[in-house]
């Protein structure tokens, strides 16, 4: 399919494109994401997405496969100034999609899931739906004041785990409540440690505030909770290695 060639920065649908990829929040505004880069891409399609539009440099469209070519319905082919202009990665790249976000109304109650509470670093969010998306969670539920899950910063971090799992923001922490897996807390100064710990499969494992960690009304909801040995002294981890941690002690206590 020959891809439409667009020059104009004025065009309304770049106008678009720039605000989805520059704006924290547009994605809820338009119900899509724009996905920067061949990874991003790739990453989409490895799931099973399909974009509703791809975008291409010259050189990026003459490069690209047939699986890329094909994936999207309607192609763009604008200059290099022009995705430059859209683009926020330092190099930019030669091409991007545009995918429309599922519906998701409401968390599964009985998935293994990721709690987010009020989580500000995107680098964190996005790291720790890596580590869900590697280690069997399949579901990651934000309360609200979490970093916006399908930013552009977030999206970057998360590599693509985005696409294998069910996202849920904007969430009270009355929303938990529905859940039917036990809440599982991490603290620095009460619970078992956890490499002794009989983890519960599945569960919901809670990941607090980079400050001021897990809020209380989740404190007074948690099942149980969680100390991580820390033999070096420090007084507490980041969270995105916190919870890298306990649950890769999930994942294992399966095996």
């Amino acid at each position: 399919m020959t891809p439409q060639d667009i020059a104009s920065r004025d065009n309304p649908l770049i106008k678009q494109l720039r605000a989805l990829a520059h704006g924290n929040t547009a994605y809820r505004e338009q119900g899509r994401v724009w996905l920067d880069g061949d990874h991003l891409c790739r990453a989409l399609l490895a799931r099973g997405g399909r974009p509703a539009l791809g975008v291409f440099t010259a050189a990026g469209w003459d490069q690209a496969d047939d699986t890329l070519q094909g994936a999207a319905a309607r192609n763009l082919r604008v200059p290099d100034a022009l995705m430059a202009g859209i683009s926020t990665l330092d190099s930019p790249p030669r091409m991007g999609f545009v995918w429309t976000l599922p519906a998701v109304a409401a968390p599964d109650a009985q998935a293994p899931s990721v709690v987010l509470d009020r989580l500000q670093d995107a680098g964190n969010v996005g790291s720790i739906l890596r580590s869900a998306a590697a280690l069997g969670f399949s579901q990651v539920l934000a309360l609200k004041g979490t970093a916006a899950l399908w930013s552009p910063k977030v999206l970057r971090a998360g590599m693509g785990a985005h696409f294998a799992l069910r996202l849920v923001e904007g969430l009270d922490a009355e929303a938990l409540q529905a859940l039917q897996v036990p809440l599982l807390v991490t603290s620095s100064h009460q619970g078992d440690w956890l490499h002794r710990t009989a983890l519960p499969w599945p569960c919901a494992w809670v990941m607090g505030h980079e400050g001021q960690g897990v809020s209380e009304a989740l404190m007074q909801r948690a099942s149980a909770f969680v100390r991580i040995a820390q033999p070096g002294g420090e007084e507490s981890l980041n969270v995105a290695a916190a919870a890298a941690i306990c649950l890769h002690a999930s994942a294992s206590a399966r095996l």
